[in-house]
């Protein structure tokens, strides 16, 4: 079938001076269009054009056109955008993505007339949104005029993205290459906090994420997984090693299974190549794709969103540097709510633990005064940094301080806690901040498999004061008299807190944990006390009765032998009941040797460490 393209659009005839016009925006903004808008402009003032995140130039928000446009943006990007906001020249409205469309629907926001860029049509006269589906769809559907940019380089994606030519009142044709953005190197800390959350990732989970050197540094740690999938509002470079390494099949997806849902993608020419006339990548509208209930039904929803600032009780900052405005909601919200409703989902925030040359940290006491919550301190599971995962659900004020606290840049600690003080109620006992093993190296985060279960090995901190109460209220009498030579009857919150707060640098301290979803349990814990007048330290441990006899002392003692040998320790000392055989075992399997002692219920073990051989 032969279909004939509109002619160009008589802008006088189109178009009057204050009517609303949205511009497609992303990497497909219609810029040879909007310049022929420009161009023709003689007559027209007050024009409100309407947009996201628009990358590439953005000639319309300049200083020169404020009489002719004024820009009324979702997202800000792009420094005269950015620019004519601050100067009060444009407009942000603030908006879940997922309800932007609503704007258009209800006459909020009615539309006069839509540009955008699409691809040339094919035999039955459709064109293509390509690579911004998202709010552009919605525009479309609900506006009096659609006028279009009929770009060859706009890809052709599966999904609902199509527009058909007798839909579009005009048009001009002009082959203009999409925006490329391309991929930030990956740095030591992006690559720290990737390793970190892609520890949040189970096999069979469906994943959600933006763009930047955090995201690309997960999913390259999500290559060795297994049946993932993707139901995320952008697609960046990244998906591409993450679809080809066989980590992504999307048959263990419940809602689209096979295919990943998305509604735009932002990248290079290689990632344009990749979407173009590609089955398995469904483009669909923002409103469908970020609404979180439609989000929910993907089982395992992991949502990866970042952050400008997080204070002390998990707020969320990420629009605004103070007055500032920055950026825009975008999804973050309608992905954070859908990972939290989903079943086994995991809405976590990632980023950076400082700012500026790490003169600044991003885990404040207070948020900064002027900025803006964007997402509450109700739905945040997780927030992650280059220092580790702090765990929200389900936490008092004060322990999701301790947990943030532990996040923090370590400079940072001592200052946040104190600054905590005088805000929240912190018990006096309650005096140090956590510090970190150095000899673990910059992951103080190991995953254990141990028959079939999963495990992490990681320092005891501030923030395991509960969990380590219920850890001692979990054992048998047995357990705490072999352990701790009578049967203790109490473990105060306070006692469990001075257990838990451990100068890492001097006396070491290690658990192996549980995860499950938010809730933590400890399984065991080890630890040595150093005693610098001969330069020697004590070690002992204690094992949950239900997973004794599976190597976790031993493996807690081979780390800690470790950690005393790097420290320069001369040797390790234990002292164990006589009748407690099994941890007798561990230590001389571990090159301990047994000295004299005059209580005989009791066991001297001491290793010289110079000479151990572990």
């Amino acid at each position: 079938m032969d279909f004939s393209l509109p002619g160009p659009p008589n802008w006088p005839s189109m178009l009057k001076s204050g009517c609303r016009v949205f511009v497609g925006g992303h990497a497909s903004v219609p810029h040879a269009l909007v310049q022929n808008l420009i161009d023709n402009s003689k007559g027209f003032s007050d024009i409100e054009l309407v947009h996201g995140l628009a990358l590439g130039d953005t000639p319309w928000a300049k200083e020169e056109y404020r009489q002719l446009f004024k820009v009324n943006t979702f997202f800000i990007g792009g420094d005269e955008v950015r620019r004519a906001v601050d100067e009060g020249r444009a407009d942000y409205t603030p908006c879940f993505l997922s309800e932007i469309s609503s704007l258009f629907t209800d006459g909020t926001l009615a539309l006069d007339a839509v540009l955008i860029n699409v691809s040339p049509p094919d035999e039955f006269g459709y064109c293509s949104l390509g690579a911004s589906v998202d709010i552009c769809m919605s525009a479309v559907r609900h506006t009096k005029l659609v006028i279009a940019q009929i770009n060859r380089h706009v890809p052709r994606t599966a999904g609902h993205s199509y527009v058909h030519i007798n839909e579009i009142s005009a048009c001009i044709e002009a082959d203009e290459p999409l925006i490329e953005v391309t991929p930030p190197p990956i740095d030591t800390q992006a690559e720290r906090i990737g390793q970190y959350v892609s520890m949040l990732v189970e096999d069979g989970a469906t994943l959600q994420f933006g763009i930047g050197k955090i995201p690309s540094a997960t999913l390259k740690y999500l290559c060795n997984h297994k049946e993932l999938g993707i139901h995320s509002e952008m697609l960046t470079d990244s998906i591409i090693e993450l679809l080809e390494s066989g980590a992504v099949t999307n048959r263990k997806k419940t809602f689209h299974p096979g295919k990943v849902v998305t509604s735009f993608a932002i990248g290079s020419r290689k990632l344009y190549d990749f979407i173009d006339n590609n089955p398995h990548i469904e483009f669909y509208a923002s409103s469908y794709v970020n609404k979180p209930t439609n989000i929910a039904k993907n089982d395992n929803m992991i949502a990866i969103n970042s952050a400008l600032e997080v204070d002390l009780t998990g707020q969320v900052v990420a629009d605004s540097i103070g007055y500032d405005f920055y950026s825009g909601i975008g999804g973050q919200v309608d992905f954070v709510t859908g990972a939290s409703i989903s079943r086994g989902g995991k809405p976590i925030i990632a980023l950076p633990s400082t700012a500026k040359n790490e003169t600044v940290s991003r885990i404040v006491a207070s948020i900064t005064e002027g900025a803006g919550v964007v997402t509450s301190r109700g739905n945040v599971h997780y927030v992650v940094t280059e220092y580790g995962v702090a765990s929200l659900k389900g936490k008092s004020i004060r322990e999701r301080a301790l947990e943030l606290i532990r996040v923090a840049h370590p400079k940072f600690r001592a200052q946040l806690l104190e600054e905590v003080r005088t805000h929240y109620w912190v018990p006096h006992y309650q005096e140090k901040y956590p510090t970190d093993i150095p000899e673990l190296g910059g992951i103080q985060l190991q995953k254990l498999v141990i028959q079939g279960e999963t495990f992490y090995l990681r320092p005891l901190n501030p923030a395991d004061e509960r969990r380590l109460q219920e850890f001692f209220y979990s054992h048998t009498k047995e357990t705490l008299r072999l352990r701790y030579n009578y049967d203790p009857k109490q473990m105060s919150r306070e006692k469990s807190c001075n257990l838990v707060s451990v100068d890492q640098s001097s006396d070491a301290a290690l658990c192996i944990v549980r995860q499950d979803g938010s809730r933590v349990t400890i399984h065991a814990v080890g630890r040595f006390y150093y005693y610098p007048a001969d330069n020697s330290c004590e070690a002992a441990f204690v094992t949950r009765e239900t997973h004794q006899g599976k190597g976790m002392a031993s493996r807690l003692l081979a780390r800690l032998i470790d950690i005393a040998r790097q420290r320069g320790i001369a040797k390790m000392m234990a002292y164990v009941r006589a009748a407690n055989k099994p941890m007798i075992t561990i230590f001389e399997q571990h090159n301990f040797t047994r000295v004299f002692s005059d209580d005989p219920t009791e066991v001297e073990l001491v290793l010289k460490l110079e000479d151990a051989n572990v």
